[in-house]
């Protein structure tokens, strides 16, 4: 074997100490937190209640509420933490900045605790007070602004003036998470719905909120080349469905939106439009409407954005009644209806508002109930004189 060739002219450098692995270590042990979470909390249960009205037709609903933040956000935020980790983003005494109307600063301040980092969430001052309760219980600041469009900058600013980090749930959201699997949300669904009637569901159906879960949800039926369609609700004052409808990702809406979590001012980056099936926008009223009947038939309050996936899933299901079809639909339980007693469960906060929820909860109860609805009521619901 011949030896490798040394030029005698090129000195070689000098023995040194080499640098501590202070920030290796950090990580290692950061992870090895996070993913200890993952395996403790990584599942979640999915409901098969039962409708009468629903002939043919069975139900199910992944209960997200369940995890220790309380919500969906949960897995958001951990995929969050690990990615900026794994790219260098967060170190140890690292501040971590997030735009968030609260569930995913919720669970982002729980992370922060766990890692004993500093945590500063910029919200609208419209978040529900037990929200940013929570955060602060975790040891988070929250800071108030009053556009929900000036979230974005304000984070980024703040970031900036901390030398912190902006985990931009917005941003980050679809490409942090192992939309192929890996545990996801979608995996962890189509593994739960192996031994059912109907194992693989007719629809998946989804709020936009980041956009992220319908993206990870949508990319996964197609990588599992699976026969499963996604529709993704949008809410009143959001800018989601008009831009999925006229493919402009520009659209922006002003007015704030009520069903926290869901509606958004602008067409968020982590929305990935080429992995819906069909989208729906529906009334604040209907989705608020839609929370307090589940809630009334679980025996437990669920949020508004719970409300918007299940009136979501009652329109599929009416279309596939009245075109004599059967099969299964999956949803989500996004998160608990506690942290909405002084808005969405509280009547004088409805008439403030001006929302009235009485004639959509009297369709949703007959449907469920009986199979039956106003056709007139429901051809309002695809999308005709609901705001933007």
């Amino acid at each position: 074997m011949s030896k490798a060739h040394v030029d005698p002219c090129i000195p070689c450098p000098p023995l040194e100490t080499l640098p501590p692995n202070v920030d290796r270590e950090w990580s290692r042990h950061a992870i090895g937190i996070l993913q200890g979470d993952g395996r403790r909390s990584a599942d979640t249960h999915l409901v098969n209640p039962v409708f009468k009205g629903l002939k043919g037709i069975s139900i199910y609903l992944k209960d997200e509420s369940t995890h220790p933040t309380g919500s969906l956000k949960h897995r958001l935020a951990r995929s969050l933490f690990l990615y900026a980790i794994c790219n260098g983003k967060i170190r140890k005494g690292t501040t971590l900045v997030e735009a968030s109307s609260g569930s995913t600063a919720v669970s982002e301040a729980y992370f922060a605790h766990l890692l004993d980092l500093p945590f500063i969430a910029v919200m609208p001052h419209s978040t529900s007070r037990q929200k940013i309760e929570a955060i602060e219980r975790f040891g988070g600041t929250c800071h108030f602004v009053d556009s929900p469009a000036a979230v974005y900058n304000i984070a980024a600013q703040i970031a900036k003036e901390t030398c912190g980090h902006y985990l931009d749930q917005f941003t980050y959201a679809e490409r942090a998470t192992d939309w192929r699997g890996n545990n996801n949300i979608a995996e962890s669904i189509f593994e739960q719905m192996k031994a059912e009637e109907h194992p693989e569901p007719e629809w998946v159906v989804m709020n936009a909120g980041t956009g992220g879960t319908s993206a990870t949800i949508g990319r996964y039926i197609r990588y599992r080349n699976f026969n499963t369609r996604l529709c993704v609700v949008d809410v009143e004052h959001s800018a989601f469905y008009a831009s999925y409808i006229s493919g402009d990702r520009d659209v922006t809406c002003t007015t704030p939106s009520r069903i926290e979590g869901v509606g958004r001012p602008r067409v968020e980056p982590s929305f990935i439009p080429g992995v819906i099936d069909h989208m729906i926008k529906i009334p604040d009223a209907a989705s608020i409407a839609a929370m307090h009947v589940l809630s009334d038939r679980l025996f437990r309050r669920v949020g508004g954005s719970s409300g918007t996936n299940f009136f979501g899933l009652c329109w599929i299901a009416a279309n596939m009644m009245a075109e004599d079809k059967t099969g299964s639909l999956v949803s989500l339980i996004c998160d608990s209806g506690d942290r909405y007693a002084e808005t969405y469960y509280n009547t004088d906060w409805l008439q403030e508002k001006g929302i009235d929820i009485e004639p959509y909860r009297t369709m949703i109860e007959n449907f469920i109930d009986n199979g039956t609805y106003d056709p007139a009521m429901s051809s309002k619901l695809r999308t005709a004189g609901i705001s933007s």
